[in-house]
């Protein structure tokens, strides 16, 4: 006798034909489920916050974007489509402001990158006064902006009246120019922007060595490594998601340098430390030309996105192996 097994039924063909597929409810019931749910009551609570944080945080960019295509006085207002663009491209000095703070950024990397890093590494070696070092190290960041760039402005005065060139004069170096040499000006901005801001990195980094596992430095010790390599074998690996979004913080904010060439050398001498956000203050609140000065913060905006994308990009492999 043959026996003959009945062919299992295709499930494709079923999903396709809706027969083994969930019934769907009705689209009533379902409304009725979201209503129950409290669907109502998120929106009611939800749609403010969007609403305020959409006006203050989009509608400038918005209204950014608009005034860049335009020229206006405020009260009057004509649409000049790219005339804004063409300007800024042509004015001489920009060049000169986008050299200035590229150089400025360079020299910040260069300087501000590693000294936050290398100091909360060595705090958190300390075994004694740890609190008392943090707090030294963040102090500079609780005296407002303004204060600590004026008080570097009396450090840099040129001649033998200068605080830092009469203790250089003491060792019989000096007096150096500071803040009025060309070749001088950007470094001298780069220490006081750093000095200022290097406590936040410290206190961040602190914090993040904090979170190492203790048994991972025990289990190099065990192995015989000294404080350089286990630097370099566990801390590092250990915070380097920290140190990357760090970095890109300092990168976005070393490129929109202002206080420190406004208010140490207002872009002196011979523009040798204006700035694009300088430039972007002039157009707007020294000639009055809002629709340029718009122009040119778009065009900052759109190169800060795109840096921030391509780090993000050269960067990701690292973050993955967290």
């Amino acid at each position: 006798m043959t026996l003959q097994r009945k062919a299992a039924p295709d499930s494709r063909a079923l999903t396709r034909s809706g027969a083994g597929a969930a019934p769907r409810r009705p689209l009533r019931v379902r409304f009725s489920r979201w209503v129950k749910g409290g669907g109502i009551w998120a929106i009611v609570f939800g749609a403010p916050l969007l609403i305020i944080f959409g006006y203050f945080a989009w509608g400038p960019i918005i209204s950014g974007v608009v005034l860049s295509l335009q020229k206006t006085n405020f009260l009057t207002t004509t649409w000049v489509g790219w005339s804004n663009f063409e300007f800024v491209l042509t004015d001489p000095v920009l060049p000169k402001a986008v050299g200035n703070t590229l150089l400025f950024t360079a020299i910040s990397l260069l300087i501000g990158a590693p000294l936050p890093l290398a100091l909360a590494v060595v705090m958190a070696e300390l075994r004694r006064r740890k609190g008392l070092y943090s707090a030294l190290a963040y102090l500079p960041v609780v005296i407002p902006p303004v204060v600590g760039i004026l008080l570097w402005k009396v450090m840099y005065l040129p001649g033998k009246e200068g605080l830092l060139n009469s203790i250089l004069g003491s060792v019989g170096l000096g007096p150096f120019a500071w803040l009025n040499s060309e070749q001088m000006v950007i470094p001298s901005m780069v220490v006081a922007s750093t000095w200022a801001g290097a406590g936040t990195a410290v206190i961040i980094y602190l914090a993040a060595l904090g979170g190492v596992r203790p048994e991972l430095y025990e289990a190099a010790e065990l192995d015989g490594a000294g404080v350089w390599r286990r630097i370099w074998h566990v801390t590092l690996p250990q915070i380097r998601g920290i140190v990357l979004i760090l970095l890109l913080l300092q990168i976005i904010g070393t490129l929109q340098v202002f206080n420190e060439p406004k208010l140490l050398t207002g872009g002196g001498p011979n523009n040798a430390s204006i700035t694009i956000l300088m430039v972007i203050y002039q157009y707007g609140f020294v000639n009055s030309n809002y629709g340029a000065a718009a122009a040119l913060s778009v065009m900052l905006a759109l190169a800060l996105a795109l840096i921030s994308v391509a780090y993000q990009f050269a960067t990701r492999r690292w973050s993955d192996n967290d």
